[in-house]
């Protein structure tokens, strides 16, 4: 009986566009074999003669399985990942999280991610345990330098910023996305501010083109001969979808030429998209120049470059999925299943690999491949897929996959009717060869059924026993730690005074400046260490301090390079109230400016959690500040 897969769906719709290459240029398949056998022979290259090779990971963001020509996208050419794909160990059953969070965090570690904290994509559930060594760690106690370009989102105060992490050289914006609540405010992708080793600085540009140049010029800093990690995680293609208009040209001119692929879409979700896959082509001109650099400088081959993405797609399923279901947030396949490609010419040679993998095996894996096992601490969720790669197996270890992860507290799920964000045994998704449980009761055979139609649960207990006794077993493991909050530290050196915003806090979603423009009516909590005893001062802010608004001030639309950003909706703020532990809870007036409220507390040392309130002027509650700048100042 046929097998579908992504890659086979693919391939049929491929066939004609093969067929017509291979007909109007046939002495290509001459050269093809010549060059074919060269990269055979370059596999055979013995590891021990590229020990400690470079790393180079790039991440994106939001594209899924079915956004590049080399999976048979219909509107989008992407030659230069296309060309890397062809040079790769090409990973065809590759699972993420849904989310980008979770995600990120099981790629540093190698663990899943209920089981190292970093479970939600905001609602103070972001944050990485801080005792957990990361990727970033394992290169650099392996003798490497370590740098990060883009996205990080594993926690952006003290100690879960990347340079607390591992990191020598980190360019990296905070939270989701640009234009987060703690990003610099009214970022828009050019020209922006971003976070370079604990200090803001103002970079010309578009932020791809900013974190791909300032990789490599980093890469190229360096006056010996130690091995670089560069880990470049984009932001694009996030929304909001800006781009610089020239990428949108040969989109346009692609989707009008196909008609039939969009006609179903409105014209704004039509729009988008030809955003949406704009930046995706921006991502791919910059691709191409990472890889002409590592030719130019002598370095391609012995660096192993990973190209993958966080989650699935966020429009694929508007009008290209590679025949799955589901999309970014989701459960379906269409919602985790992405590409993977590892290049590494002095070691290993391009195959497609259907083992069932998972992003936690990338830690191990490429330490496997660079020598640096050692390093390596702990029982890992993932496993070294190098043996496979080289030969040595031919495939890993019969196991099930969990993914599960905790969701923004506003959606709408089926497996509970509380707060989604709260984790629940009932949101996962079990992977056993071909076999997906979903929610614990719905069963899928992904190799006869890729779109997920047909439920076959009742037709197949004794594989639905099996897979629910492996997920109740991995929940006895993680019940009890996932549901401890993370903890932002404040009043130690590494970040005094800093800055906390409302996307921490704990189960309520908070993450958008536009939420703050429109003036969301929600409060939370921050949970928090406080490290050392002294006298803290706390500055409560509806607006950031570089906006330079008044606390009941709103603000005019702005248009911003590529859109626009709403008006902000004055409030009618007159009170500010804090609360800290049990000891401390106070209401005040503004500052003479009229810009925040200012309060200052003795605090000992330990666990507390803090809650602040925008009142008006008879006290009723607004909202929370959004903003809390802490400082220790004794």
């Amino acid at each position: 009986m046929h097998q579908f897969t992504p890659q086979a769906w693919v391939n049929q719709s491929c066939a004609i566009a093969n067929f017509w290459r291979k007909s109007k240029a046939s002495g290509v398949c001459i050269l093809f074999a010549a060059v074919a056998a060269q990269l055979w022979c370059a596999g055979l290259t013995s590891a021990a003669e590229s020990s400690h090779p470079n790393v180079i990971v790039i991440m994106t963001d939001d594209q899924g399985y079915g956004e590049f020509s080399c999976h048979g996208n219909p509107l989008l050419e992407t030659p230069s990942i296309d060309q890397l794909a062809s040079e790769s160990v090409r990973l065809t059953d590759f699972h993420v999280s849904p989310m980008c969070t979770p995600t990120r965090g099981q790629l540093m570690t190698g663990l899943d991610a209920f089981r190292n904290g970093a479970i939600n994509v905001s609602s103070g559930r972001t944050l990485l345990r801080p005792e957990l060594k990361t990727m970033a760690n394992v290169f650099r106690d392996a003798g490497y330098r370590t740098g990060i370009f883009g996205k990080w989102h594993l926690g952006d105060n003290y100690p879960f910023r990347p340079e607390d992490r591992g990191f020598d050289e980190a360019l990296w914006f905070p939270s989701s996305h640009i234009n987060s609540v703690p990003d610099f405010w009214d970022n828009d992708y050019f020209e922006d501010t971003y976070l370079h080793n604990g200090e803001r600085q103002v970079y010309d540009g578009y932020c791809t083109d900013i974190f791909f140049q300032k990789a490599m010029d980093w890469l190229e800093s360096t006056t010996s001969d130690q091995p670089s990690f560069a880990y470049i995680p984009l932001n694009s293609a996030h929304w909001p979808w800006f781009v610089p208009e020239k990428y949108r040209q040969a989109v346009q001119a692609s989707v009008d030429a196909n008609p039939e692929v969009t006609k179903h879409l409105s014209p704004e979700k039509r729009r988008n998209l030809v955003s949406f896959l704009a930046m995706g082509s921006n991502i791919d001109d910059n691709v191409g120049q990472l890889l002409r650099f590592l030719d130019d400088k002598g370095l391609a081959d012995n660096t192993i470059v990973v190209f993958l993405t966080d989650n699935g797609s966020t429009m694929g399923a508007d009008y290209f999925n590679a025949g799955m279901r589901g999309k970014k947030t989701t459960l379906w396949e269409g919602g985790h299943r992405v590409p993977c490609f590892i290049r590494f010419p002095n070691a290993l040679k391009a195959q497609d690999v259907e083992t069932l993998s998972h992003v936690q095996d990338l830690l191990p894996t490429l330490a496997d491949l660079s020598g640096c096992e050692d390093q390596l601490t702990g029982e890992l969720d993932g496993e070294s897929l190098a043996p496979i790669f080289r030969g040595e197996s031919d495939s890993i270890d019969d196991r099930m996959l969990v993914i599960n992860y905790s969701r923004m507290p506003t959606f709408r799920v089926t497996y509970t009717d509380g707060n989604p964000a709260i984790p629940q045994k009932e949101g996962a998704c079990v992977m056993w060869k071909n076999w997906r449980l979903l929610e614990n009761r719905m069963l899928f055979d992904v190799s006869q059924d890729l779109h997920q139609d047909h439920d076959i649960a009742a037709e197949n207990s004794e594989v639905v026993q099996a897979m629910q006794a492996h997920l109740d077993q991995w929940w006895d493991g993680v019940k009890d730690e996932v549901m401890e909050p993370q903890r932002v530290v404040i009043g130690h050196s590494a970040e005094n005074p800093m800055l906390l915003t409302a996307c921490e806090w704990l189960d309520v979603f908070v993450d958008q400046q536009v939420q703050i423009r429109r003036g969301v009516q929600k409060n939370g909590v921050w949970h928090l260490v406080v490290a050392e005893p002294g006298t803290y001062e706390f500055e409560l802010r509806r607006w950031p301090r570089e906006s330079g608004l008044r606390l009941s001030d709103g603000c005019p639309q702005l248009q911003v390079t590529d859109g626009t950003y709403v008006a902000g909706k004055a409030l009618p703020i007159h009170h500010g109230r804090l609360r800290v532990g049990d000891g401390f809870d106070q209401t005040t007036d503004a500052n003479s400016e009229g810009t925040c409220f200012q309060f200052k507390a003795n605090l000992n040392a330990g666990p507390i959690e803090l809650e602040s309130w925008m009142l008006d002027s008879a006290g009723n509650e607004i909202c929370g500040a959004y903003y809390v700048y802490v400082n220790r100042i004794d």
